[in-house]
């Protein structure tokens, strides 16, 4: 990046941390980011979890570019009946139980993180919120205030009052969850916290506890949805079914969206007592939609999703072998790779960078590197990317 560019960057455009990657994007396609210098990236992963189906889709693409030729922001969301709208709803319907078959798009995960809440209040009447230790759902306020890391919260409290926190896979901390809780709001599969996968039963468990106070089960599916683990949404490899499911990240296909879904009769809170319960000027946004919809068909017909575990293992296997590497957690195409300490695992990850591949950090499993590569990848790619991980680590001993 040229010192220009790399100035206008860090002082024009707000900073999210002191270390950024700094790769001058000219452009992206598959698996495949190039910079300006022409040097090709694997992109390992995808965006954080976005790029499921690769970067710059010929579906997608070609989406976008007829609805582009037909009209962009007409209204505010709910007022007009738009065909991208309908489609992705139609097509979200097709994918999910009968009892979320009531979507409302909105533009991010946390958004609709924010409105789960607002809809699980509105539907009990009750104003408690209880989420998991290690969760994280968002940085807006109501989504931080249900996230569990305090020191990312500690500087802009006060946050929601009246939220409490079970442990993740510890049943025993369910009597927190009482006839004062409206929600639990929790990942099916934890993302940030590294990959934590739920015990036996345990999701089961907490669906039956809620059932019997009354409170509604929320499952943040915007890292682990749209195939990431292995089906379509991770709460399927479970047998629970949530009362309010959120989604963000893949559903777009490369662009910004989020979706809160619900049952017909649940979602219908919103619309009165007050009116207007939930309103968004963008989202639902024609051009969003017609993406997410070309998204969500892509996978209706390629056999990714079938194949995720199968590449998953693939390169699961390549790397334990390596004494560096202290535990794998895995689902599906969704790794945290524990290292000795985040010493480590930076240099690896940094020469990895140098190398060619981007993997990333969790914001609170900091001895861990996550990979979340697009699950259109193929298997040669697959141990393409292992054998640069292995040579990192060789390299940075």
């Amino acid at each position: 990046m040229s010192s220009t560019r790399e100035k206008i960057f860090l002082t024009a455009q707000g900073q999210t941390n002191p270390f950024p990657y700094l790769i001058d994007v000219e452009r992206a396609e598959g698996i495949y980011i190039w910079d300006k210098s022409d040097k090709r990236y694997m992109d390992m992963i995808a965006g954080v979890a976005v790029n499921n189906i690769g970067h710059r889709h010929p579906a997608v693409i070609e989406a976008i570019k007829n609805q582009v030729d037909q009209y962009l922001h007409v209204m505010v969301y709910g007022e007009y009946i738009q065909d991208a709208q309908l489609r992705l709803a139609q097509n979200l319907q097709a994918i999910l139980p009968q009892s979320l078959d009531c979507s409302y798009i909105v533009n991010s995960g946390t958004e609709a993180n924010e409105a789960a809440l607002k809809l699980a209040k509105r539907v009990t009447g009750r104003h408690e919120i209880v989420s998991c230790k290690g969760s994280y759902h968002g940085s807006t306020h109501g989504s931080m205030s249900v996230s569990a890391n305090e020191t990312k919260k500690a500087p802009f409290r006060p946050l929601l009052p009246a939220v409490k926190f079970i442990v993740f896979n510890d049943s025993s901390t369910f009597d927190r969850i009482t006839e004062n809780t409206a929600a639990v709001i929790i990942e099916p599969i934890q993302g940030d916290a590294g990959v934590r996968i739920p015990a036996d039963n345990f999701l089961k468990k907490l669906r039956k506890k809620c059932d019997e106070v009354g409170a509604l089960l929320i499952f943040d599916e915007v890292q682990t949805g749209i195939g990431r683990t292995g089906t379509f949404f991770a709460f399927e490899q479970f047998g629970v079914v949530p009362d309010i499911l959120t989604l963000g990240k893949a559903l777009g296909g490369g662009m910004p969206i989020g979706a809160f879904i619900s049952s017909y009769e649940k979602m219908q809170t919103l619309t009165e007592n007050p009116i207007l319960g939930h309103i968004t000027t963008f989202g639902g946004h024609p051009v969003v939609c017609a993406a997410a919809d070309a998204c969500i068909s892509v996978l209706r017909t390629e056999n990714w999703i079938k194949e995720v575990n199968q590449k998953g293992a693939i390169l699961e296997k390549m790397l334990i072998e390596d004494p560096a590497i202290v535990e794998i957690r895995r689902a599906g195409l969704m790794y945290a790779i524990d290292m000795e300490s985040f010493d480590r695992v930076k240099k690896v990850v940094d020469r990895c960078l140098e190398k060619g591949l981007i993997g990333f950090w969790f914001l609170s499993c900091p001895y861990s590197f996550r990979l979340s590569p697009p699950i259109s990848i193929t298997e040669e790619e697959i141990r393409m990317a292992g054998k640069i991980i292995l040579e990192a680590i060789e390299e940075t001993r």
